[in-house]
């Protein structure tokens, strides 16, 4: 089999009836594309299975950078070896580009039961209870400390932005988005995916790989909800400013309180709400 073409994209085509009042027309449409990924860690000659999660392929060592970062599994870029997806013949070639193994460089594979997230997770639902929090301190998280500042009315733009850069949902419709600004309002990346949180993992991964952790000079700005997992995962980046286009949920706003994070919700149309860290940002002059 051509390993190139069992490569799983973006979106796929699919046949589709289309329904306008009375009328009903025969077309196609594209769709958005969601493969399982397994999440593989390698150290020291043995392997570990860390997670599988379901998500729009592409960008996937990202995903897996971010990942073990947010997770507190690497604290920096030097720890991770090498990203790849797994060629051992055993495995069918439409399966490869479904496996990431994360190679540590670390002599030895870490003790996987410290780590909250070593079960399969879904691509949309995040981790929830009030032991959460006192499980990000364990990873050695603290209370952001960042004095960024940003006008409400840059704030307002953000939506638009994303939306501007989100290709594969101009085409399906079907994606959620994560983008890293600037405080100036300057894009920096933008990553799609089915899922929420796989997006977060994506820029986070970007910004990892790049050498730009901590971000304490960026912000946030992700489609949907605001969750729990995606303020952890801000915290475990440095980023000051979270901020959505709907609603934020309510352990969001206690770790977002709690960690010193400014979290901003409902933003779209010129208004927004501000549940914790107002002061970051500014009011017109």
């Amino acid at each position: 089999m051509d390993e190139r073409a069992a490569r799983p994209g973006r979106t796929a085509e699919t046949r589709v009836l289309k329904l306008d009042g009375a009328t009903r027309t025969w077309a196609f449409d594209d769709v958005a594309g969601e493969e399982p990924l397994e999440l593989r860690l390698l150290a020291g000659g043995a392997a570990a299975t860390l997670a599988i999660t379901m998500r729009t392929p592409g960008n996937d060592f990202e995903l897996a950078a971010g990942f073990v970062f947010g997770e507190g599994i690497v604290r920096a870029r030097a720890a991770i070896a090498e990203i790849s997806y797994c060629i051992d013949p055993a495995i069918d070639a439409e399966q490869r580009y479904n496996i990431v193994n994360v190679a540590l460089a670390a002599p030895r594979l870490p003790d996987l039961q410290h780590f909250e997230r070593h079960f399969t997770v879904g691509s949309s639902c995040g981790v929830c209870g009030r032991a959460q929090l006192q499980a990000l301190r364990d990873l050695g998280a603290q209370p952001l400390r960042a004095a960024t500042r940003m006008a409400a009315a840059q704030l307002y733009d953000f939506p638009a932005a994303m939306r501007a850069a989100q290709k594969v949902f101009a085409s399906t419709g079907g994606l959620h988005a994560a983008t890293l600004f600037a405080c100036d309002g300057t894009p920096l990346v933008t990553r799609e995916d089915v899922g929420r949180h796989n997006a977060v993992d994506k820029v986070v991964g970007w910004a990892l790989i790049d050498g730009r952790i901590p971000l304490s000079a960026a912000v946030l700005m992700v489609s949907g909800r605001a969750s729990y997992e995606i303020v952890q995962k801000s915290i475990m980046a440095g980023i000051p400013i979270v901020a959505s286009v709907s609603a934020p949920s309510s352990l969001a706003v206690d770790l977002a309180r709690e960690f010193n994070v400014t979290l901003v919700g409902f933003v779209r149309d010129g208004r927004a709400n501000v549940y914790a860290g107002a002061e970051r940002i500014l009011a017109p002059d």
